[in-house]
């Protein structure tokens, strides 16, 4: 009797043709996505809030640069105005503690809702007509960014706690309103991801240990884990799926 052997290709996609928008692309897990966009051949305009993409450290040459400040309520809507047609809209821009101010402060809470939730929101509607034109296959995608703080009460931070938990809903609603029109709505749960803003709690063992001890994988993430999850969600291997929010946390939820 002969076996059969299979064999399974390594994953890989491809995205030419397709024009990309990574909101907060400038570094950690933004230009982590961005950068697997363009690697599978795609075009992509990222947004930061410096003037020019010479300001940073990181080469983003390789990208279309915008200034983007999402605390600006007309910005989505000029920012819509300058790019051209889009298959995918990443809502990865966002800020915890605004100015490095305390979310108790009820002003201060109501700007983290207005860059964390509003801000997508409203990025996500000034691009909706754009992305319903799309004909890429499987649809066009809007990806939104909410966190584990969705799911947790994290004290310090309870506007971008509020903000992250409705996302989540947000994604839910949008895509049923948006699932005739072409576009799917999905989101991304990251957990503790390795970057230049998360250094300092990765470094300190008495922060970093008790994540390392709750996460079954035993290990921070990395902005590719989230990335790789972009690319499907945007891709025709994700076509029936909408509305949903995927943990990329290493189990953190589960344990």
């Amino acid at each position: 009797m002969s076996s059969l052997t299979h064999t399974w290709p390594k994953v890989s996609f491809d995205f030419s043709g397709c024009r990309v928008l990574v909101t907060g692309g400038s570094g950690g897990i933004g230009l982590g996505i961005a950068s697997a966009f363009a690697a599978a051949g795609a075009a992509v305009t990222v947004t930061g809030r410096r003037a020019a993409a010479g300001d940073y450290e990181t080469d983003l040459s390789v990208f279309d640069y915008h200034q983007l400040e999402l605390s600006d309520a007309a910005a989505g809507d000029a920012l819509a105005g300058a790019v051209g047609e889009l298959d995918v809209l990443v809502n990865n821009a966002g800020v915890v503690m605004p100015g490095g101010r305390d979310e108790y402060v009820a002003d201060v809470f109501e700007q983290a809702l207005r860059i964390n939730l509003v801000g997508a929101f409203s990025l996500a509607m000034a691009f909706h007509a754009k992305l319903a034109q799309s004909h890429v296959e499987g649809g066009a995608s809007v990806i939104n960014m909410a966190s584990m703080a969705s799911y947790f009460g994290i004290t310090m931070v309870p506007g971008y706690g509020a903000a992250k938990a409705g996302v989540v809903q947000m994604t839910k609603t949008l895509g049923a309103a948006w699932a005739t029109q072409g576009v799917r709505v999905n989101a991304i749960a990251p957990g503790h991801i390795s970057s230049a803003m998360t250094a300092p709690l990765e470094a300190n063992e008495s922060m970093s240990k008790p994540i390392l001890e709750r996460t079954p994988m035993s290990r921070w993430g990395k902005p590719r884990d989230v990335a790789g999850v972009a690319l499907f969600l945007a891709s025709p291997a994700a076509a029936f799926i909408t509305g949903q929010t995927i943990p990329v946390d290493g189990g953190y939820s589960i344990a």
